[in-house]
This record gives C-alpha cells, structure tokens and sequence, in this order.
C-alpha cells in the first residue's frame, strides 16, 4: 500500500531540513532535497511502525474507543 505524504522542505545554510506535518516526529535533514525525501520517507515508516507496535502491546489494561467532536 502506498500513501502520498506532502513534504516542508526548506533550505538552511549548506543543507536542507524537512518534516511530514501530518506525521509527528517525522522529520530529517539532508545535503540535497533528494536526500532529505528519502530521509522523510524513512522516518515515516519508524514512526509509523513505532506506533503499530505501541498499539499492540498489552500493558494489561482496559481499551476504549470513542468519537470525539474537536471544533477547529
């Protein structure tokens, strides 16, 4: 499964910084924008599975799932 990710990629000094708003904590750093894109789609995927394996540990308690209504 592929999922598209938009990028913020900005130039500091002699290399390039990026990160994934929709994806907390993933972000990295690069000399080239191809690098920092790699880097991203990198650190998407450790986020992401960092997430998975938190989700199914058991930490021997009670699980609850509600919707919740956030006015923005």
């Amino acid at each position: 499964m592929q999922k598209i990710f938009e990028a913020t990629i900005e130039k500091r000094n002699k290399c390039y910084i990026g990160w994934i708003d929709e994806v907390p904590g993933a972000f990295s750093q690069g000399r080239t924008i191809k690098e920092v894109e790699e880097n991203l789609a990198e650190a998407v995927l450790l986020v992401l599975e960092a997430e998975r394996e938190l989700k199914n540990k058991d930490l021997g308690s009670k699980t609850y799932k509600k919707k919740i209504r956030v006015q923005i």
